[in-house]
């Protein structure tokens, strides 16, 4: 059975970032930006778990973990909690750079974590089905994303 990461967050926390997303996106209905906001949660809960794994977000997941980073007190208790900071690399999406085996690894390591994915979310950057604000995508080309610990003091 799956866990939720909606679970990661508390009920305030989900919304409060959740309605950054759905602020961000007007035309996006709230049960999508939830959905936005789950896989964001359970990627950055991939790349705490797997810190040695090149994983990447899509463009649509990393529109989610756009709004999580903005909510910095949420996001650092969110990333003590997983026991990494994950950072983010942001460039301009390239579909040219798209790499489906490499969503794939990803995908397949966040269910490995213990959550589902939703394949809508994970779809080219040039796929417009769920349309998101953000002209932004996580950039892979330095390898992985290199989770660090806590340093001393973090709260």
């Amino acid at each position: 059975m799956s866990k939720s990461a909606s679970e990661l967050l508390t009920d305030e926390q989900f919304e409060a970032v959740r309605t950054t997303i759905a602020d961000n996106n007007p035309e996006m209905h709230g049960l999508v930006a939830a959905a936005v906001l789950n896989e964001a949660l359970a990627f950055v809960a991939a790349c705490a778990l797997f810190p040695e794994v090149r994983l990447v977000p899509s463009r649509t997941v990393d529109e989610g973990w756009h709004a999580l980073i903005l909510h910095t007190e949420i996001y650092a208790a969110l990333c003590s909690r997983l026991g990494a900071v994950v950072h983010h690399r942001p460039e301009s999406p390239d579909p040219s750079r798209h790499d489906a085996a490499l969503i794939a690894r990803t995908t397949s390591l966040i269910e490995e974590a213990g959550y589902s994915i939703n394949p809508n979310m994970w779809r080219r950057p040039d796929d417009d089905r769920v349309r998101v604000a953000a002209n932004c995508q996580h950039s892979d080309d330095r390898g992985p994303i290199v989770p660090i610990p806590k340093p001393k003091g973090f709260a």
